[in-house]
């Protein structure tokens, strides 16, 4: 369906709505898709830079570059699903509320212009980190186990997001805000993102950029913060949703 298009869902919707609509209270929401590749983007907010220069070790001059880790889509949960805390893991289970743009069509050495033509929509990633396991400065464990990629709770078409940099975005932790921010703070943007990406790694349908974290971290909480089991976290994007899951404890 995401390789089709929002055209090919718009007219299966007008053939027969009342297939597709159904009251949310009446189901129960899974993740969008499983993403074939997701690409996360470290570092791509000033005020997250700065901070994570002061309480993660890494550098504090603005990237150049975009800087690009993978997540495994064994991370996936949907909303309402777990977030699991593995105490003989990580004492250090972080959060990180970020624009998630899903690709509809392939991307490979694309300009910035006409990166856009190849969204099929977007939605909310939450980048869970546990910071004690970063590897010699490696992120895949450390932001790779299993339901470390929260994603949902729907995807927006990209028709219905004109400008993916105007966008609001937050996250709380059992109600109390932690990260606010706008995508127009974005140091590159979801063009910008597509386009340095696919001029090395062919995106395809259904693959997803979680686009990078504001300000906020619980890292950089003073003193700092980070998820217990028992903790509720909700990451919400104007105009998609709040994405909400639980923690538990996974030991």
């Amino acid at each position: 369906m995401v390789a089709a298009g929002p055209d090919v869902l718009a007219e299966i919707a007008a053939r027969s709505p009342e297939r597709l609509v159904r009251p949310l209270e009446s189901v129960r929401l899974h993740a969008p898709l499983r993403p074939g590749k997701i690409i996360g983007v470290g570092l791509n907010y000033v005020e997250h830079v700065e901070e994570s220069s002061r309480t993660l070790d890494t550098a504090k001059d603005l990237p150049t570059r975009p800087v690009l880790f993978s997540k495994p889509a064994t991370a996936v949960v949907g909303p309402g699903e777990p977030i699991q805390h593995n105490g003989d893991l990580t004492e250090q289970l972080d959060w990180e509320c970020e624009l998630a743009v899903v690709i509809g069509r392939t991307a490979r050495r694309v300009n910035r212009e006409n990166a856009l033509d190849h969204v099929f929509g977007y939605s909310i990633v939450n980048d869970i980190s546990a910071r004690d396991q970063r590897r010699s400065g490696q992120w895949f464990f450390s932001k790779g186990q299993d339901s470390y990629a929260p994603f949902g709770p729907a995807i927006r078409t990209a028709d219905e997001v004109p400008d993916p940099q105007t966008l609001d975005l937050g996250l709380k932790v059992n109600g109390e805000v932690k990260q606010k921010g706008n995508s127009a703070q974005m140091l590159f943007t979801v063009a910008q993102l597509i386009a340095d990406i696919s001029s090395g790694v062919t995106l395809e349908p259904g693959d997803v950029i979680a686009t990078g974290s504001p300000q906020g971290v619980g890292a950089a909480q003073n003193p700092p913060q980070f998820l217990r089991p028992g903790d509720v976290v909700e990451a919400t994007i104007e105009g998609i949703g709040t994405l909400r899951n639980p923690v538990v404890d996974a030991r």
